[in-house]
């Protein structure tokens, strides 16, 4: 009994001081796991908010809602600054760009040129809406831009193309990597005109997305707010032109841009001031283009509220 009791003394003793090691090691793996599972949680961490919202930022409403009755297959109202879609009508069906091609060709070209470039005509064209330009003739970008822009003259953007480095293939190709980046998901650019129906196309939103980069641009902005201008070639040639939107100046409508070809039917992109905002307005495959518009114009036409958007 002796020895049983010395024994059991003996192992108390010796795994005694076992017990501290024991419960370091708990408390090392026991750490590590709340150590993990912060790592886990933090990693799968849902935000109410996923990105930082000025409390100054306004989200556009409609306050008094109405369908308007109009001929065209496409439409769309869109916010420029929030892209806040206001009204839509197959947004996402495709047609045929149309002369508003010119508005990504317009964009296009004022990131490579300067407005007091010279351009040269390489080769005339008869083909659709032209201002009638003469191989050999030059005139400088800021006037070419007038005379695609307002008229809508086919010969001067084919001329803009060509200037371009590497002629007008590299140019059609830019302005297909311009609408990527843009995020233009559903457009497609052939010409740097419009004037091919089937590799030219594009959707309402996609238009209007395009549209409402392209009021960014100052230089673009005041082009399509003139009504009319005289150009002039470098030989002093002039040119009286007049732009074809009827709708210029009429509510608060300050461009953008006409369009139109068999396939395509009638197309005209809009921008409008409506409480300090700009608002884009797309018809396409019209039957009125300039009747439909109006009637998109009476929509939001002191009928727009601008909420904050909190945080």
């Amino acid at each position: 009994m002796k020895d049983f009791r010395l024994l059991n003394k003996n192992f108390i003793k010796r795994y005694f001081f076992l017990i501290p090691v024991v419960l370091f090691f708990l408390f090392l793996i026991l750490f590590f796991l709340i150590f993990v599972f912060k790592i886990l949680i933090f990693a799968n961490k849902t935000y109410l908010i996923p990105f930082s919202v000025s409390t100054q930022a306004k989200f556009p409403v409609i306050k008094t809602e109405f369908v308007p009755q109009i001929s065209a297959e496409g439409a769309i109202i869109m916010d420029a600054d929030s892209k806040v879609v206001l009204y839509s009508k197959n947004p996402s069906l495709r047609f045929s760009t149309a002369s508003t091609t010119k508005i990504m060709t317009a964009l296009t070209a004022l990131d490579h040129f300067n407005l007091s470039d010279v351009l040269t005509v390489y080769e005339a064209t008869n083909e659709g809406s032209v201002l009638g330009l003469k191989q050999g003739e030059q005139m400088t970008f800021e006037n070419m831009l007038y005379g695609m822009l307002l008229p809508s003259a086919n010969d001067v953007a084919l001329t803009i193309s060509q200037n371009y480095p590497g002629s007008s293939e590299a140019f059609i190709k830019e302005m297909n990597v311009k609408a990527k980046n843009f995020k233009l998901a559903n457009t497609h650019y052939q010409d740097p005109a419009g004037l091919e129906d089937s590799g030219d196309y594009t959707t309402p939103f996609d238009l209007a997305r395009l549209a409402s980069f392209a009021v960014k641009n100052d230089t673009f902005r005041k082009v399509v707010a003139t009504k009319e201008k005289t150009i002039y070639s470098v030989s002093g040639k002039t040119y009286e032109i007049a732009n074809l939107n009827k709708l210029l100046g009429v509510d608060g409508v300050n461009g953008i841009k006409t369009g139109y070809t068999q396939e395509a039917g009638q197309v005209l992109v809009t921008s409008k001031i409506e409480k300090g905002k700009t608002i884009i307005i797309v018809v396409m495959g019209s039957e009125d283009r300039f009747l439909d518009t109006a009637k998109l114009l009476d929509l939001v036409s002191n009928n727009l509220t601008y909420l904050s958007i909190h945080p």
